[in-house]
């Protein structure tokens, strides 16, 4: 059994012990993507990352054109394929990661899973079952005495002084 590593991606909305945006979750794993690697441009498409897909239509075209005005023979131009596509497949989660981030969607949660399912229950069940911390005071013992003097971030003993 294969254990593979999950980020769940949220709305900025969504507070953890809540429901609400849910819904809208995405899941994304972690690793090589063959789908990245096999439809490159489609895939970018499909998870509606438009100025990724027009880049790297944009490279692979310029790779081809570079190919030819080189002169490299077509085996050549295959394996630079290839390996642009390589590129592509092990890139392709992470730079759908960093644009949810930039979006606002930035990483709630990581779990290992054998299946998308399993890392979608565990996910959500943690999520769920999530007690959100209470709001702390910023000073939790009052404002400090003027008896004591601070030296950098630590206040000074009696016996120190």
């Amino acid at each position: 059994m294969r254990m593979r590593s999950y980020t769940l991606h949220l709305p900025p909305d969504a507070r953890p012990g809540e429901a609400t945006g849910l819904e809208r979750a995405v899941l994304v794993p972690d690793g090589f993507s063959w789908s990245a690697f096999a439809f490159t441009v489609l895939w970018f498409l499909y998870h509606r990352l438009w100025v990724a897909a027009l880049i790297v239509l944009v490279g692979l075209i310029a790779l081809a054109g570079g190919g030819l005005l080189l002169g490299l023979p077509t085996g050549a131009g295959l394996i630079a394929t290839l390996l642009a596509g390589w590129l592509i497949g092990l890139e392709a989660s992470s730079l759908r990661r960093w644009t949810l981030a930039r979006r606002g969607w930035p990483a709630r949660d990581a779990v290992i899973a054998s299946s998308s399912e399993e890392a979608e229950a565990r996910a959500l069940g943690r999520w769920l079952d999530a007690n959100p911390a209470p709001p702390r005071a910023p000073f939790p013992n009052g404002p400090s005495r003027r008896s004591e003097a601070v030296i950098g971030l630590f206040p000074a003993h009696e016996g120190a002084r």
